[in-house]
């Protein structure tokens, strides 16, 4: 795969506007990160659904209920993990998520019966796909950012922190190693990408965060490296993933966010996978 300058510099640049976007959000404080991936919950839940009715035409009829209640049921989700830590006057969010979310699960069904007057399984089941492919990883996330006590408060920020960065520095080598020396694919799903680049991509990235956590000493360098490790790794299945999804769908890409980046989906397909993996540990290690 030749190297394209014109494609590089397209990413640069708007991935530089995505970056100062993403560190207000993620820097600021836990109402902010909050804020940040309630966004991007709900518009990858609204490409999502875009794709599924590509080729799951029936899809397109399900209510106007169903179509938003399943979002607000995943953000909901998200509302119950941030673990009382956000409050609004006298009501904590997890709560709120906990009920609201509870309700939905039981509307969203009984709507669709109404409605159809079945049950429709295959309507209900691509939006429970929907619940543990979108909401469940960006709630795990949530988790991580507001799992840990006040004395550990670095820990609430470093772990999501160097999930996340691990991943935009995985994308950028390995897209660079892949155009410089990348020659085998990696996968019939996603033709361009290729092993060199994918293990490049990974190997640069257990790299450069290692050397970060060494300077900074926020976290052990076997911690770090491992994280990152699980992180790349995972985030590749992710992407892989998506890319299943939009050629099933024959698009693309998922959305129009950025220039050279595609939507919501194109920009936190990893994520989604990483996020899951990367908690997982967490919570097992940390």
């Amino acid at each position: 795969m030749a190297f394209n300058w014109q494609t590089f510099r397209t990413r640069t640049l708007t991935s530089i506007v995505f970056v100062v976007v993403m560190c207000a959000g993620l820097f600021w404080n836990r109402w902010s990160f909050f804020l940040l991936f309630s966004i991007v919950h709900f518009g990858c839940w609204v490409e999502y659904q875009r794709l599924v009715q590509q080729f799951y035409p029936d899809y397109k009829n399900i209510s106007a209920f169903h179509r938003w209640g399943v979002m607000v049921a995943g953000w909901c989700l998200m509302l119950f993990f941030t673990n009382g830590e956000l409050v609004l006057g006298k009501l904590r969010l997890n709560e709120i998520g906990w009920y609201v979310g509870l309700l939905l699960a039981i509307l969203v069904p009984v709507a669709q019966m109404l409605q159809s007057r079945r049950l429709l399984l295959p309507k209900l089941g691509y939006s429970l796909a929907g619940l543990l492919y979108i909401s469940l990883p960006l709630a795990l996330l949530m988790d991580m950012r507001n799992r840990w006590i006040e004395e550990d408060y670095q820990l609430s920020l470093t772990i999501p922190l160097l999930t996340i960065f691990t991943l935009w520095v995985n994308d950028t080598m390995a897209y660079i190693v892949g155009s410089m020396i990348g020659k085998t694919p990696l996968s019939p799903i996603s033709p361009k990408k290729t092993w060199e680049g994918t293990i490049g991509g990974i190997i640069l990235a257990v790299v450069v965060m290692c050397t970060i956590a060494y300077f900074t000493g926020r976290l052990s360098l076997l911690h770090t490296g491992i994280i990152t490790a699980i992180a790349a790794i995972a985030g590749t299945y992710g992407d892989l993933f998506e890319s299943k999804l939009k050629r099933m769908a024959g698009v693309k890409d998922s959305g129009q966010l950025m220039p050279g980046h595609g939507g919501f989906l194109d920009r936190f397909d990893s994520l989604l996978f990483a996020a899951t993996a990367v908690w997982v540990y967490a919570v097992l290690f940390l």
